[in-house]
């Protein structure tokens, strides 16, 4: 696909970034668009592989190698090169019912297993993706699609993160008549509350929504199921119930340590959910979140929502940002055992890392090892220290040392002695990631659940239990990328409409 020889002659470009400096005086999108004629360059480097690894979608050494949607990627890559726009739209709806948001928010395990990653930068797959949607929206390619027909079946999908929205997609698509149940106040589940403006504008979000509303699904906002319909009368109203309510109970790892219960400890979720909340409805005017401005804040949990407080706090002015990881630092190239085609697990600065690192001289603390950069790592934290009126001031953090095990404590880490430190704090943010679904529908229902608490549905079938309910995305396989989320919805669909109508048209 592509040129044959464009590997050769076209080095990798991604879209620029607005500077540092400057973005983070505002909450718009930080990428800039690239022009159509590097765009085709970048098109031109898929290399005519044979066997391309890229969509895949296979799990390896626990982690995606591989587009989990199987989008067809040498294809739209070829279609780029030809200037071929309109048929690499239809390629990648193909496939992926929402490219404007994979497009921004995945971490592209595609280019993880480019073919071409083996001895040069991979393909800049994500920035091919992203532009063939926007252009299809700015161009007007992108409009609403009646289904030919109605079923008469009702569907109801509980939440409307990716797995609900490509569920409700799917199954609408098929005739049904879905509806779709949020008890937030705006439907788009983590896409709308759970990621930062800078990284999906959320009027991309309301746009689909629209969509997807003028496609003839209907949506349904501040109703939780199980508190203001209960779970057994939501089945009584509906043929079939597709439960894609995400995995949203939040992992403590600190809940015994000491001072864990001072004022200004919080969940990443409740500083990044209010946030975008008020930034939405009044800009941040109405005071109703958690301020980091003025403030020393740790940010604990080294992941993408760990990142995402990171750009939260610098827009809002804090005085001061360090990030604790509690793992070493990734090397800068493959190790020996993290061969491709596996996702490469190297040393990635993502965009609030380069914020804090422009904001804030860490060159200036001598114990970094890596200068301009807001992360420790290999770092613990034993105790939280707080003021007189209970409010924290401060965290003591212990180094660790990888290299040596604690055979008495049974830890794959020992404390490195004298390694004792306080850092100033007002504001400590928890992204630990989580430990599940919240628990009230299936406990209505009597959902079997897995040894995780997940909802128990094989992968594939995602029948639970109970007959006519199904189970997608991360409350079934747990936390996970928004591409096997939509990969779930859609093949959940699939099996509900298999159950409604006795076969299936769905991919």
């Amino acid at each position: 696909m592509g040129k044959p020889t464009g590997f050769k002659e076209f080095p990798r470009k991604t879209a620029t970034e607005r500077a540092p400096e400057l973005r983070i005086l505002d909450w718009n999108e930080f990428n800039e668009k690239i022009p159509a004629e590097d765009l085709k360059k970048q098109g031109a480097r898929c290399m005519d592989c044979g066997i391309p690894f890229c969509h895949t979608g296979d799990l390896m050494a626990g982690m995606a190698a591989g587009c989990p949607l199987h989008n067809l990627i040498p294809e739209w890559n070829d279609l780029v090169y030809h200037d071929q726009w309109r048929d690499a739209l239809d390629r990648l709806h193909k496939t992926n019912n929402f490219p404007e948001f994979t497009g921004r928010v995945c971490p592209a395990p595609c280019e993880g297993s480019c073919t071409l990653g083996i001895h040069d930068p991979p393909v800049a797959i994500k920035t091919i993706e992203k532009s063939i949607v926007d252009r299809g929206f700015a161009e007007g390619w992108i409009k609403p699609v009646q289904p030919h027909s109605r079923t008469g079946k009702k569907v109801a999908i509980v939440g409307s993160g990716p797995a609900g929205l490509a569920a409700a997609a799917q199954l609408n698509q098929a005739g049904h008549l879905v509806t779709v149940f949020e008890r937030a106040d705006r439907i788009g589940g983590l896409l709308m509350y759970g990621i930062p403006n800078m990284k999906l504008e959320k009027d991309l979000v309301e746009r689909r929504i629209n969509l997807l509303a003028d496609e003839g699904i209907t949506f349904k906002t501040n109703t939780e199921i199980g508190k203001d319909i209960s779970a057994k009368e939501l089945m009584s109203q509906f043929d079939a119930v597709v439960l894609a309510v995400g995995s949203t109970a939040p992992n403590d790892f600190f809940a015994k340590t000491p001072g864990r219960q001072l004022k200004g400890i919080h969940f990443a979720m409740e500083f990044l959910h209010a946030n975008t909340k008020s930034l939405l409805d009044s800009h941040l005017k109405d005071g109703k979140y958690i301020s980091a401005k003025g403030k020393h804040v740790v940010v604990i949990g080294g992941g993408d929502t760990g990142n995402d407080c990171l750009g939260t706090s610098l827009r809002h002015g804090c005085q001061s940002l360090v990030n604790f990881e509690v793992v070493p630092q990734s090397p800068n190239e493959r190790a020996a055992n993290n061969p491709w085609p596996q996702w490469p697990k190297v040393f990635r600065t993502d965009y609030g890392h380069a914020e804090a690192a422009k904001v804030f001289d860490y060159t200036k603390n001598p114990n970094k090892t890596l200068q301009h950069d807001p992360r420790e790592y290999a770092i613990q934290t034993p105790e939280f220290l707080g003021d007189a009126d209970g409010n924290l001031r401060a965290i003591k953090t212990v180094q660790l040392d990888w290299s040596k095990p604690d055979a008495e404590k049974k830890t794959p880490f020992s404390v490195v002695p004298n390694s004792e430190k306080e850092w100033p704090a007002q504001l400590c943010f928890l992204a630990l990631g989580f430990r599940g679904p919240e628990q009230t529908i299936a406990d209505q229902l009597g959902l079997e659940k897995d040894a995780r608490s997940n909802f128990k549905a094989d992968y594939g079938k995602y029948a639970t239990n109970i007959p006519g309910v199904f189970a997608a995305g991360d409350c079934r396989r747990g936390q996970s990328l928004v591409v096997w989320a939509i990969n779930e919805g859609r093949e959940a669909a699939r099996e509900c409409d298999r159950y409604l109508m006795g076969k299936t048209g769905l991919p």
